[in-house]
């Protein structure tokens, strides 16, 4: 009896001594330690963490953990150790983006973890000023390949939290069965726990906000040994699980769901946190942990604004001498691209293309062709078609183009976010680099920072962009609030071709936005490569200041600053190209709204340019600024501006040019 007494007592107390570890919390703060991260083991094995700004919650208790086809690493996990805090460091230089020199600081930890069979799980955690990161890493090694069923990843919000969510698309669905792409309206200021109205969830980045406190998830360095993911269809309580694409998310049948061999790192989970939109809006937290570039591509790529003849004109536009006018056009705004787009090999031909080739190049334009990604995901017949899908394919296209003197491809019609298709992605990009290409992906996902390690990637779509402004009133009457939530979402770490600026009106279409909104997003939106909206006739119609301005566009920009705004409602950004800064404003809203240009980054005896909107938006006026004092300006309804500082030389004709 004592001795059954005695082994009572003995397990009693080694499962009280079990649940009291289990419970034990592991804090990480940020160097500035207004971050904060708890990670712990709840009584069953799961491992979970929370996350706080300042001491307020930011994330309840969120889970974490893997399912795999051989083990599972979601409970009856135990704690093997815990790494001591280390500080990781990074500097780089981006060819295009919100930034050109970042750095990034954060503090990190490791915790190993055991499942019931003693296989190992770690979970790396780093945590920056500006947010919160972490990943699962499977260190053992195997010669047979292994598939993640689930990932117990999880975002546990406040109820009173709200969220700007874009409603991912179910695949296989709509035009040509073209979807997913990304390409639908966001839902703004609406209540976590809201229902996806499609299986497929939410895209990332997605945008979150509690009192003072926004934050944005996102995922970066997915590669390609992972699939893309969303957040779930469903968040009960305001939890997002982690959510895998659908079965038909693939090339053919190859794999939707990640599987590799051991080791195995997972990508980044990303919350980019902040107490003002600020510090949202200024991060470069994707690409600080997106993988580092794997080729430099400098010597011979360089970002830049390109004509575009389809986004207005169709395809009745793909002849030889419609492109051939837009290749003048380009040169005369002294852009370095013009893009041809669909049926060019039918329309065309490969021989006129190469003439095509050779008189840009006389006039310091360079090429970009269309391409269709083909497979059996869509039933488009835009073509060429079948072109990218086998890397021997691609190569004898791609030595094609560099023979014929073309400098990069737009490639469309993607088939979702599965593992074999974000290593299509990759597989394309490899490929270009080898012949000197530049690749803009569109119909597609969003970059992920992919741009900093494919550095040949310029831009992907993945946005409701100006064509749809083109294809029905519908789209006009809602571009005003659509573009606002943008630098918030899509655009907030990524570039983007949303191809914007168009002054002179779309066929049939009652355009919303004036004049001043639409040169103002020239500034608002990036993309390594910019398509510009507008045609050579609708610009010649300019004054010579709007010309002049659109001309010296920079190609690039070395910094941002945010200003004011509110995602939905207004935006006003700066950006720095070497000496100069930029200042873009745009109102979504139907009603005149008054802002205070409060910019102590500009030195206050500088003086600069305004364009904006005459009082009936029917034109556009130019003045001059001073940064002596606040400016005060008002924003018309659905318009906009932008102001260009000058530099001391140009001070003296401010008002003559």
């Amino acid at each position: 009896m004592i001795k059954n007494f005695r082994l009572l007592l003995i397990l009693f107390l080694l499962t009280f001594l079990t649940n009291a570890f289990c419970t034990e919390s592991y804090t990480l703060k940020s160097p500035n330690a207004k971050i904060s991260v708890n990670f712990w083991l709840t009584s069953i094995g799961a491992c979970v963490y929370s996350v706080s700004h300042s001491g307020s919650t930011i994330l309840k208790e969120s889970k974490l953990g893997m399912v795999r086809s051989d083990e599972d690493f979601s409970i009856n996990l135990t704690l093997d150790s815990v790494s001591n805090m280390s500080v990781v460091s990074d500097k780089y230089t981006l060819l295009h983006g919100k930034r050109l020199n970042c750095s990034y600081t954060g503090n990190k930890r490791i915790f190993y973890l055991k499942n019931v069979n003693s296989k190992i799980m770690e979970i790396i955690f780093q945590v920056s000023n500006d947010g919160v990161a972490f990943r699962y890493h499977f260190p053992e090694k195997t010669d047979s390949t292994v598939i993640i069923f689930k990932e117990e990843t999880s975002f546990h919000f406040d109820r009173s939290t709200k969220a700007f969510l874009q409603p991912c698309q179910d695949a296989r669905m709509g035009w040509c069965f073209s979807s997913p792409s990304y390409e639908e309206y966001y839902n703004i200021n609406i209540p976590v726990g809201t229902k996806s109205p499609n299986q497929a969830g939410w895209v990332m980045p997605a945008l979150f906000n509690i009192g003072k406190y926004w934050m944005s998830i996102t995922e970066t360095a997915v590669d390609t040994i992972y699939c893309g993911t969303r957040l779930s269809q469903f968040s009960p309580d305001g939890e997002y699980s982690v959510q895998f694409p659908e079965p038909q998310e693939c090339r053919s049948n190859e794999p939707v769901l990640p599987e590799s061999v051991l080791p195995w790192y997972t990508p980044w989970r990303v919350i980019a946190i902040a107490d003002n939109l600020a510090g949202l809006v200024e991060s470069t937290l994707e690409t600080d942990l997106a993988t580092p570039e794997k080729y430099d591509v400098s010597s011979w790529l360089q970002p830049g604004i390109a004509s575009w003849s389809w986004v207005i004109l169709k395809d009745d536009s793909t002849v030889y001498g419609a492109q051939q006018r837009y290749i003048d056009f380009a040169a005369s705004m002294n852009w370095k691209y013009c893009l041809i787009d669909a049926f060019w090999d039918t329309q065309i031909g490969y021989e006129k293309i190469k003439q095509l080739a050779d008189y840009a190049k006389t006039k310091n334009v360079k090429i970009l062709l269309w391409y269709n990604s083909a497979g059996d995901w869509n039933t488009t017949t835009l073509s060429p078609r079948d072109k990218m899908l086998t890397k021997e394919s691609r190569s004898a296209e791609f030595q094609k183009l560099k023979d014929m003197g073309i400098s990069g491809v737009k490639v469309d019609f993607f088939g979702g976010d599965g593992q074999s298709m974000m290593k299509y992605y990759v597989d394309i990009l490899k490929d270009a680099a080898r012949y000197n290409l530049a690749v803009n992906f569109h119909g597609c996902t969003f970059p992920r920072g992919r741009y900093r390690t494919y550095p040949n990637l310029v831009s992907m779509e993945a946005i409701r962009g100006e064509e749809y402004v083109t294809f029905g009133q519908h789209f006009a009457d809602n571009q005003p609030s659509h573009c606002t939530i943008i630098p918030f979402t899509r655009n907030l770490f990524d570039p983007m071709d949303f191809t914007p600026v168009n002054f002179s009106g779309i066929p049939h279409i009652a355009r919303r936005t004036t004049g001043g909104f639409e040169i103002a997003l020239s500034v608002i939106f990036t993309s390594g490569i910019q398509h510009i909206a507008e045609t050579p006739t609708g610009m010649a119609a300019q004054k010579d200041f709007i010309k002049e301005y659109m001309s010296s566009l920079p190609e690039c920009w070395d910094d941002v600053k945010f200003i004011d705004g509110f995602p939905g409602k207004f935006v006003v950004l700066a950006r720095k190209k070497g000496d100069r800064w930029y200042i873009a404003g745009i109102n979504g809203e139907n009603s005149e709204r008054t802002i205070m240009l409060n910019v102590s980054f500009i030195n206050n005896s500088s003086k600069g340019i305004l364009i904006t909107d005459s009082t009936d938006a029917k034109e556009f006026i130019k003045r001059g600024v001073d940064f002596s004092k606040p400016i005060k300006l008002n924003m018309y309804p659905y318009g906009g501006f932008v102001i260009k500082t000058l530099r001391e030389i140009e001070k003296s004709d401010i008002y003559t040019r």
